[in-house]
């Protein structure tokens, strides 16, 4: 897909990550990629926040579980991860693992949390 993305003339896509209690730093994170000429995705749900859409427990549940695997496939999309917060939870830990064994390239606007690679 990288090839089909550069011949088509699209700027690169970076990817947030990091915990959605960041949010306003990831929507500062948003403004300043984009700004730069990158295309932005991101987390879209905060579902540390209250919403309808997560009231109930087992829907909290199951949205979580394909919330994480539309991140995964957002990753799978972007051409580098930026990892927004000062501190790292295990999804955050696991997303970046994901993009490293993808090969994207991984920055953080904390560089002391990366957890480094992990044999």
């Amino acid at each position: 897909m990288s090839d089909a993305k550069k011949l088509s003339g699209l700027p690169r896509i970076v990817v947030i990550c990091g915990s959605t209690r960041f949010m306003a730093a990831m929507n500062e994170a948003d403004l300043r990629e984009t700004a730069a000429g990158r295309i932005v995705v991101k987390p879209g749900c905060d579902m540390k926040s209250p919403h309808p859409l997560w009231s109930a427990p087992a829907d909290a549940e199951a949205l979580k579980a394909r919330l994480d695997d539309l991140h995964r496939a957002k990753i799978r999309l972007a051409d580098e991860v930026l990892v927004v917060g000062d501190c790292i939870g295990d999804s955050t830990r696991a997303e970046i693992a994901c993009a490293r064994s993808l090969g994207r390239p991984v920055r953080f606007t904390h560089p002391e949390v990366d957890p480094g690679t992990e044999d």
